[in-house]
This record gives C-alpha cells, sequence and structure tokens, in this order.
C-alpha cells in the first residue's frame, strides 16, 4: 500500500514538473530537499509525529524551505503533509527522481563483485550494460561481496544478471541433490 502511495504522489509530482517545463529545476530541489533531510533526523520526526497539529507542521515547512524553493515544489511538499503522507516523503522523491533519470535515458544498476573491480573493467562492465541496454548513460553503484567467491551480480530494475560462482554452486548442489534422490 505504502509504495502505491508513493507511486501515486511521485507520478503526480513528475506529471507537474513536465507540465511545467521544470523537470531539472525540481531534480536540483529535491537533491536538496533530501541533503536537508538526511542531515536533519528531527525534521522528519516532528514532521511525523501525531500530537503535533497539521497546521504547526505547514508552518515548520514554510519556515524551512520558504524561498529556498519553487513555489510549485513548496506547494507540493504542503499538499503531502496536509493529507497526512509525510511518512512517504522519501519513496515519492525516490520515485521522482527515478522518472526523471528514465525520462533522460539515465539507467541505475548495481554491480556485486567478489573483490575490488579495477577501472578497466568498470568501464568495460559499463560498455557493456549501454550496448544492450537502451541507456544514454549509466550510474553504476559498485560494492563487493566475498560471499560471491567470483564473477559478478548485476542489477538494473528489477533485472538480474547473476554470473557469481556462489549461484553456481548453490545450483550444482541442487542438481546433485536430485540426482541422489533419483537414485534411491
Amino acid at each position: 500500500m505504502a509504495k502505491l502511495v508513493s507511486n501515486t504522489y511521485g507520478e503526480a509530482l513528475f506529471e507537474l514538473a513536465v507540465e511545467e517545463g521544470k523537470e531539472d529545476v525540481f531534480l536540483e530541489e529535491i537533491e536538496v530537499i533530501r541533503k536537508a533531510l538526511q542531515d536533519n533526523p528531527d525534521f522528519s520526526r516532528l514532521m511525523e509525529h501525531p500530537q503535533i497539529l497539521k497546521e504547526q507542521k505547514l508552518e515548520v515547512l514554510e519556515n524551512v524551505f520558504k524561498g529556498r524553493i519553487s513555489d510549485e515544489l513548496m506547494g507540493f511538499l504542503s499538499l503531502i503533509v496536509t493529507k497526512g503522507r509525510y511518512d512517504e516523503i522519501d519513496g515519492i522523491l525516490e520515485y521522482y527522481i527515478n522518472g526523471i533519470k528514465a525520462l533522460k535515458g539515465i539507467g541505475v544498476a548495481s554491480v556485486k563483485s567478489a573483490s575490488e573491480l579495477s577501472e578497466t573493467l568498470k568501464k568495460e562492465i559499463e560498455k557493456k550494460l549501454l550496448d544492450t541496454t537502451s541507456y544514454k548513460s549509466m550510474e553504476i553503484e559498485y560494492s563487493v561481496d566475498p560471499d560471491l567467491i567470483g564473477g559478478i551480480v548485476i542489477r538494473i530494475g528489477d533485472r538480474v544478471v547473476d554470473s557469481s560462482v556462489q549461484t553456481k554452486l548453490i545450483k550444482l548442489q541442487r542438481e546433485l541433490m536430485n540426482v541422489q534422490l533419483k537414485s534411491l
């Protein structure tokens, strides 16, 4: 349910930005908002507190952001508070950012490997991803997971390419278990 709410409000924000021709302006302002929220976790606790009136929350919101972000985005944040959906702010802003990236042809991938990858290999992976997808550019987050033993796992959205040794060993183990059970 929460994801549906985030997507609905995120889509509304995205449509507003496109309608107003302010996709990049909103994107910059949203990055500022996200940074402010990340640096000040008490702000979110205040905005989500059930005993603080919505009017007081709106006043705090205006004191913090009015004049620093566009009137349209300020109005949108006020709407979220008024509708009692502030607890979905992260999901809403994330949906918007992902929508803008999709609009601009920017792919987001995570690459997990058993050990640190060289810059040359990272460039090869990026090139391969660009060649095999419709994206114009890629944002890739690299991480190391020694449990993979070898190989890599690439995730783009809900698509996963897993060529890790760990996964191959698990598949082999399942096959051996099936063989043993059939021979009994």
